[in-house]
């Protein structure tokens, strides 16, 4: 997402899609849309499948026909497309991100989506096929990040936390390995968009993960983590977002209060035992 080439690769992609969208013609694709022109109609929510598709089609399955509210849910494998089907009006809402990704692709993009409601929090992890502990990394190794700016700033923080590398005073959220100002093991960092991390392993001595994209790899945050981002106080909760001005739309406003249920509460500690951890309430300004 650094990368213009990549970000006009994507738009032309995002455009391709909207038109298959229309073409299909169908009435999902007339209702999807939150801006109160069928409030009646059919939510669409785009979402990555893990663990946010997942948690929808609980919701779906489970809690949303009793609220009235006819929710469908289309997946999307990437952090682009989810944001601009939403600003185009191709889908309702979106389910996939945190608020300093969201803030960074709104900038960059020149879009308008806001947060409504935090759902759940998947801690950020360092993997590795090669080493069983993050202190058997050798002096020059390869460690693979995410390379938008938000969640490799994130990977950095995260190494940097277990005493691996120093990052510049101030730059938490901001951070790339420019900013590494200490770097004992002389590591070296390989940055992939971060659907490609999981499949990097083979390939690098360690990779800094997204919790949703280790779950779809078959990886276990819990159990096969070499470390983990603490919970508590953490700004990178996952939240449903809709277009600016579409968060009063009902049948957003039901879905908000569906996804911070205690049904949900319970379906995420059940099923994700720990990879994926509850954080309801109110988006952070």
């Amino acid at each position: 997402m650094r990368r213009n080439t990549a970000i006009t690769a994507t738009v032309l992609a995002a455009t391709a899609l909207t038109v298959g969208l229309t073409a299909c013609g169908s009435d999902s694709g007339s209702g999807s849309g939150s801006g109160g022109k069928n409030a009646s109609g059919p939510l669409v929510v785009a979402a990555s499948p893990t663990p946010h598709a997942q948690i929808l089609d609980y919701v779906r399955d489970h809690l949303a026909k009793k609220a009235g509210l006819d929710l469908q849910v289309k997946e999307f494998s990437d952090y682009v497309l989810p944001n601009t089907a939403t600003e185009q009006g191709e889908v309702g809402a979106n389910f996939f991100q945190h608020k300093p990704y969201l803030d960074d692709f709104n900038k960059k993009n020149g879009t308008h989506i806001v947060p409504v409601v935090n759902v759940e929090l998947e801690p950020l992890g360092v993997y590795s096929h090669r080493i069983k502990a993050i202190g058997d990394l050798k002096d020059g190794a390869s460690v693979a990040v995410p390379n938008d700016t938000t969640n490799e700033a994130r990977a950095l923080k995260l190494l940097a936390d277990n005493g691996l590398i120093t990052l510049k005073a101030g730059t938490d959220q901001t951070a790339t390995p420019a900013d590494v100002t200490g770097n004992p093991k002389h590591l070296k960092f390989k940055e992939l968009e971060a659907a490609q991390l999981p499949r990097s392993l083979d390939d690098v001595d360690a990779g800094v993960i997204n919790g949703n994209f280790a779950i779809q790899g078959h990886l276990d945050p819990a159990k096969d983590a070499l470390v983990l981002e603490k919970a508590d106080g953490n700004p990178y909760a996952n939240f449903l977002a809709v277009k600016k001005g579409n968060e009063k739309d009902p049948r957003v406003e039901k879905l908000a209060e569906l996804l911070n249920s205690p049904e949900v509460k319970t379906y995420i500690q059940n099923t994700f035992k720990g990879s994926v951890i509850p954080a309801f309430g109110a988006p952070a300004s």
